[in-house]
């Protein structure tokens, strides 16, 4: 295939703006990943920051009792839940045939 003087007038340019503009899309996409790389490294430093959970023990109440009778109280408390709730078919029917 050769081509002739008019037609490598049209195609250099032509080669030259691809170019230029697959440059330009490279650089938009390395931008774009540079700023979520940069978001993601704010919001982790944002998110070490920050108190996420509170501890028990951090709570101002009124009555002036002890955190660990408390935190007894509420461990109690949810071992006496999990012991109510029972599975409504589990445990109830062994099959012994077979």
């Amino acid at each position: 295939m050769s081509l002739k003087a008019i037609e490598l007038q049209i195609a250099i340019p032509k080669t030259f703006e691809a170019g230029k503009i697959a440059e330009q899309k490279q650089q938009q996409s390395q931008l774009a990943q540079d700023s979520a790389n940069l978001q993601t490294e704010k919001q982790a430093l944002k998110s070490k920051e920050t108190v996420l959970k509170s501890s028990p023990y951090a709570k101002m109440d009124g009555d002036h009792q002890q955190p660990s009778e408390e935190s007894q109280q509420q461990q109690e408390k949810k071992e006496k839940e999990q012991q109510q709730a029972k599975h409504p078919f589990k445990g109830s029917f062994v099959d012994y045939s077979g």
